[in-house]
């Protein structure tokens, strides 16, 4: 593949810079954060520093002016340094939080919410997923009641990135309890907002670098200007959302793919086995060929799908195909990748265990593997 077809030289330059400063920033804390389960603060600031956090917002509220082939290339590299915690916070930050902001946000909004964001002054989160609706969105419980001067919410949110620790939330609520999908809005939630609770830190299996938690709401009140964008839109405007996200997840997956087979590769190269290196082994050499074949194949799909949304396509159909392909791909890379190392992939000491724990969720969140075929499906029956 040509990569020159999408990537320019500013591109390549920007994918310098992030390498160089995930290699000499982020990298030597990787054991020290998983540990700890968290991504220090400094990291956000830092970024928002070096101009990280904004590469595709307008440059009058501080961004790079940049196009979506920018947010690629910053999550492709660092995922293939292996900084996949502080990915997905990131990932969470720049390309499914603070993106609903600058599409329906009023200007005050933007310079209280946007703006920091993007200086990495305010760590933003996503609330959507409830206890009891997951891929099922629609079924959301958590309702914005209508008082006097603003509204009075209750419910909870799970599996929230940046949860823990984000300044502020872009919630999804039920205003209207007998409208489906169609009764639901969007809130900017600070922090600090009375009623706003954090419940607690979840423990995962893996992306443990990364917060994930549970927050309840407790007749917490929002002033009307809480509101984000039109009310009874939240359904579609967050299914807006999701399709930047999916893609990302996406690209990020294919760059963990990348990764993985280079580990598995040099692993097969220096394992000798019956007075031979494995990959010598003509079974273990075309599992490597598939894997790599399928890495240019999803690789291409991504960013043919990128350039369409870069010129304001809504590509729902290739959103998801890419979705789905390259979460399946990462994962069967890693597992084959620990299936050649045998019982020393399987040990903590070996980075491939890392990468099989942080890779599985990628099925799983921004909508699973079964919502990404209901979509492909549903398109192609609107299409036939």
């Amino acid at each position: 593949m040509d990569e020159s077809l999408f990537f320019t030289e500013e591109h390549d330059l920007l994918r310098q810079t992030v390498r160089e400063f995930a290699q000499r920033e982020l990298v030597p804390h990787t054991d020290e954060w998983e540990e700890e389960g968290y991504v220090p603060g400094w990291v956000f600031s830092r970024m928002g520093e070096l101009g990280l956090l904004g590469l595709h917002f307008p440059e009058e509220y501080g961004g790079g002016g940049g196009d979506y082939f920018t947010n690629i290339v910053l999550m492709e590299e660092l995922a293939l340094a292996g900084c996949d915690g502080v990915g997905a916070c990131v990932g969470v930050q720049v390309g499914m939080a603070t993106p609903p902001v600058l599409a329906f946000g009023s200007e005050e909004q933007k310079q209280r919410y946007l703006v920091p964001a993007i200086k990495g002054e305010r760590i933003a989160c996503l609330g959507i997923t409830e206890p009891n609706a997951g891929s099922d969105v629609a079924s959301i419980s958590t309702f914005a009641e209508k008082v006097t001067g603003g509204w009075k919410v209750n419910g909870s949110k799970i599996f929230i990135t940046n949860g823990y620790r984000a300044d502020f939330m872009i919630l999804l609520a039920r205003t209207e309890k007998t409208k489906g999908y169609k009764g639901m809005s969007l809130f900017l939630v600070d922090r600090d907002t009375p009623g706003y609770i954090v419940s607690r830190k979840l423990d995962k299996v893996g992306l443990r670098r990364s917060d994930t938690g549970e927050l309840f709401f407790q007749d917490m009140f929002l002033p009307d200007e809480a509101l984000l964008g039109e009310e009874g839109r939240g359904f579609y405007n967050i299914m807006w959302e999701l399709q930047g996200e999916r893609l990302i997840v996406a690209a990020t997956c294919v760059a963990s793919a990348r990764r993985g087979l280079k580990m598995a590769i040099d692993y097969a190269r220096e394992r000798v086995q019956f007075g031979r290196a494995i990959i010598e082994n003509q079974a273990i050499a075309h599992r490597i060929a598939d894997l790599a074949a399928r890495i240019e194949a999803v690789q291409s799909l991504i960013y043919t799908t990128a350039w369409q949304v870069d010129r304001g396509g809504y590509p729902v159909k290739e959103v998801s195909m890419a979705k789905l392909l390259a979460a399946q791909l990462a994962f069967d890379v890693a597992d084959e990748a620990m299936q050649f190392m045998g019982g020393y992939g399987y040990m903590m000491e070996y980075e491939i265990q890392r990468l099989w724990r942080d890779i599985r969720i990628l099925r799983i969140a921004g909508g699973t593997d079964e919502i990404q075929r209901e979509i492909i499906v549903n398109v192609l029956d609107t299409e036939a």
